[in-house]
Order: C-alpha cells, then sequence, then structure tokens
C-alpha cells in the first residue's frame, strides 16, 4: 500500500500534488488533490529529481516553492 503525501509547496484549499515512493520499485507516483492514488503519474526517482531542482531553480521561486 501506498502512503501518499501532499506537497510541501501548497497552500490551504488549494489544488496540490500528492505524492507517494514505493519502496519496492522506488518509483514515485503523483497524482493531483482531487483523488489521490486512483489515477497517478509514475516516474523514475531520476526523473522526480529532476524535476524538482527545475521547479527549485525556475524564477520567481522563492524559499518553500512559493512564488
Amino acid at each position: 500500500m501506498l502512503s501518499w503525501h501532499k506537497s510541501s509547496y501548497c497552500g490551504t484549499g488549494e489544488a496540490c500534488v500528492h505524492v507517494a515512493a514505493a519502496a519496492r520499485d522506488g518509483a514515485v507516483r503523483v497524482a493531483g488533490s482531487d483523488a489521490p492514488g486512483e489515477d497517478h503519474l509514475i516516474v523514475s526517482p531520476a526523473a522526480w529529481s529532476a524535476f524538482l531542482r527545475a521547479v527549485k531553480a525556475a524564477p520567481g521561486v522563492r524559499e518553500g516553492g512559493r512564488r
């Protein structure tokens, strides 16, 4: 069973991203806030790390990820 976690970049009442990592295969699951665990995207740990680096480096993103 996956343990879904709400992104720390989300504010109260906002549409958010939920993330779960599977220990068995190491893949990262990414889902919208509507129904985490139902429809989700599966990416490799390397792809997820690259995505996070890109988001953190984006112009206008403050510490903690908020614009």
